[in-house]
């Protein structure tokens, strides 16, 4: 596999009652050439997780897979010598992700659970975070006070945009 790009970009997508949504198009870009498919074919996985601090979801790559395990893996290392215990936590939120299938315009399925537990509705905010995309609830990335200022502002743009009420 070439070399990973970064998750770069933001973007409001509407959820169905299925859970279908669509990844913007500059993070769907950079998730395309993350994950491409052995045939050669649109589309690719997306894993979806829960945020290790915040009441939303991030989603990456099957190539970040083993960064992001050696990155907890040593968080949690760290822990078990400065406490002397293990937290299972760290690794057990981060191995519960979902790997799920994208197609060619980003579209994919958001499991129910994980849709309730960020408590996304009928829109999903996308932000790239360089090595992931965090995945909101418009409102409850309102709620949430250490948010940036820049942030809250595009959510508030962009939901008045597209007539979504607050």
């Amino acid at each position: 596999m070439a070399e990973r790009v970064d998750y770069q970009g933001k973007g409001l997508g509407l959820v169905d009652d299925k859970g279908r949504v669509a990844i913007p198009n500059s993070l769907r870009a950079a998730l395309a050439k993350n994950s491409p498919r052995d045939d050669g074919k649109d589309g690719g996985t997306v894993i979806i997780a829960a945020h290790p601090h915040y009441r939303c979801l991030i989603a990456y790559d099957p190539g970040f897979v083993p960064i992001h395990k050696a990155k907890l893996e040593a968080r949690e290392a760290a822990g078990e010598l400065k406490d002397g215990r293990t937290d299972w936590n760290i690794l057990d939120r981060a191995g519960a992700a979902e790997p799920l299938p994208f197609d060619g315009s980003g579209r994919f399925i958001m499991p129910a659970f994980e849709r309730r537990y960020a408590r996304i509705g009928g829109a999903a905010v996308f932000l790239g975070s360089f090595n992931w995309v965090t995945i909101w609830s418009p409102a409850l990335l309102l709620e949430t006070d250490d948010v940036d200022p820049f942030i809250r502002e595009f959510v508030e743009f962009t939901c008045e945009e597209k007539g979504i009420a607050l």
